[in-house]
């Protein structure tokens, strides 16, 4: 199963077929500005024999930042047109981690892109490297040159020949809850398996269109969104910013959406804010009722044509999926990861099993090992990591399989479930193990909080630690502590002793990207919550309240 064309193919396709078709659209001072496939050619043409005459040598790692924009698709298409590795940056990428990758991959040119916090970003850039400014305003970062001045002044590139398809195309770095990043390597072969098989499951319907707003430095964004539209002849609108997303949703009101669970949980919190949950059930079974106000939920929420919604990157709690399901929104779970180009599993509309994360993909060899770790081998799985042979010894088996270090089962039927990761089992002084993915989920039916991270190295029994969501913490502290302590006992009579929830610990400051809790792709550092917040842990677990503040 191989696709026909690479991406930079699929490009030069649309634009001979349907020129004048909008495909990308910016928004440009609350203005969607449209690009047509014809005009992206024309970009990406130019760009790419600009990047030939800065001199930059063939197979070079050329580097791409900022927040998604139709530039940031140019950029990955001119330097693979070109002959170039491209490399994905987050928008909010620590200084030491900017530094790391693009000495990591020897970048030779980076495209510098609207972000948040520019001079953190600035102060990674090693000496030398070339910077290319999109043409956007503020950047906040001195250029060398200027995106519109290189492609007016550049010939369009021709003679384009395809390379090889287990030529490297992309380095992955993966965000990384410990330690530096690994270069994830995709080829365009893993490229074209995965986007050809997620064509064949989720072919499209009429004009499809997508929303992103997701970090493309990302597998997940990088292939549901991009190369998706590629194939797919989809259009993409971009999101502005974040504090824009809910009304930019709501105006896009795409056919698909991709999420994470804390996108999902915020979608939520959304709409309890002007309806209650007691208010929504209530009308909810009110037959006249229920259906106008399912249909103004989801339109109110941008969702009204979404055809799928999925949510990726970490697992998502049932409550709040069974939650958007009573609304008549399906958020479908699937399972992947960067070294698999995000080709694993997936529920589907009609093939949907709640707290599964779906069946196999096409063509996706999958099995669980003697020990419980699932394992992969197929055509999207990465060549690599980058100048990482030891890594990548590590990273498979004798056989060639794919280690994803997550534990799971699989049903009857092929639905996989995860049962949690091979390292964040943690042992307390009992001396017995406790799996904190499925207690956290558990868990997470408590609508007041916001994120959690269960703990108990060193510890005789394990405490919940979290943050509330901005509503729960105008609630009176009674109130909050009442629905802690009965959701607690709930999820605690079905547990093992050694893993009951001993406490919930509930911490003021939030966890963001930006003070080093969560991953740019939003998961929480487990071990940074352990390290950051030991004293406090120690002190709240030597008393007996079942809610400690801090």
């Amino acid at each position: 199963m191989t696709a026909q064309k690479n991406p930079v193919e699929m490009l030069m396709k649309w634009a001979k077929e349907r020129p004048n078709a909008p495909w990308l659209f910016q928004p440009v001072d609350g203005q969607w500005k449209p690009y047509t496939w014809a005009q992206a050619e024309a970009q990406v043409r130019s760009m790419a024999s600009a990047l030939r005459a800065l001199g930059i040598p063939p197979g070079s790692a050329v580097a791409i930042s900022g927040r998604n924009t139709a530039h940031w698709f140019f950029a990955d298409l001119a330097a693979s047109m070109a002959g170039y590795v491209s490399v994905g940056l987050y928008p909010k990428q620590s200084t030491d981690a900017v530094r790391y990758i693009l000495n990591h991959c020897q970048a030779k040119a980076v495209f510098v892109g609207p972000m948040p916090d520019a001079h953190e970003f600035a102060a990674g850039l090693p000496d030398g490297i070339i910077k290319i400014a999109f043409p956007y305003p503020d950047l906040g970062i001195a250029c060398d040159h200027q995106w519109d001045d290189l492609v007016k002044n550049s010939e369009p590139f021709s003679g384009y020949t395809p390379p090889d398809p287990k030529t490297l195309a992309t380095l992955v770095y993966t965000s990384g809850t410990t330690g530096n990043p690994k270069g994830v390597m995709i080829t365009g072969e893993n490229m074209a398996f995965a986007t050809t098989g997620l064509m064949r499951t989720m072919p499209a319907s009429g004009q499809e269109k997508f929303f992103s707003y997701l970090p493309l430095a990302h597998m997940f964004e990088r292939g549901a969104v991009e190369l998706a539209s590629i194939y797919l002849g989809a259009q993409v609108y971009f999101n502005e910013s974040i504090e824009k997303l809910a009304e930019q949703l709501r105006e896009v009101a795409p056919t698909r959406f991709f999420g994470v669970p804390l996108v999902y949980s915020r979608i939520q919190s959304g709409i309890l804010k002007k309806l209650p949950n007691e208010k929504l059930d209530r009308l909810l079974r009110i037959p006249v009722l229920s259906g106008f106000i399912k249909k103004k939920i989801k339109t109110g929420a941008g969702l009204q044509n979404a055809r799928y919604m999925f949510v990726g990157a970490a697992p998502m709690p049932m409550p709040l999926m069974k939650w958007f399901e009573k609304l008549g929104l399906t958020v479908l779970q699937g399972y992947g990861m960067t070294e698999n180009s995000i080709y694993a599993t997936a529920n589907l509309p009609k093939a949907n099993r709640f707290g599964s994360v779906g069946r196999a993909m096409p063509g996706a060899d999958m099995r669980i090992s003697e020990e419980g770790e699932i394992q992969y081998r197929h055509p999207a799985v990465m060549a690599g990591y980058y100048k990482e042979p030891e890594k990548t010894k590590e990273t498979f088996t004798e056989d060639g399989w794919l280690r994803t270090g997550d534990k799971g089962r699989v049903d009857e039927d092929g639905y996989l479930y995860i049962t949690g990761r091979v390292k964040d089992i943690f042992k307390t002084l009992k001396g017995k193990y406790v799996a904190p993915a499925p207690i956290e989920g558990a868990l997470a039916k408590n609508t007041d909080i916001d994120q959690m991270c269960f703990v108990g190295t060193g510890l005789t029994q394990p405490i919940m630690v979290m943050t509330l969501t901005p509503e729960a913490q105008k609630k009176p502290r009674a109130e909050v502590e009442a629905g802690l302590i009965a959701d607690m006992a709930a999820v605690n009579a079905n547990l093992e002793p050694h893993e009951e929830i001993a406490k919930c610990l509930i911490l003021k400051e939030a966890w963001t990207i930006d003070n080093g809790m969560m991953t740019p792709t939003m998961k929480v550092k487990r071990n940074e919550v352990e390290k950051r917040f030991l004293p406090l842990i120690e002190k709240h677990a030597k008393n007996r309240d079942k809610v400690g503040w801090e």
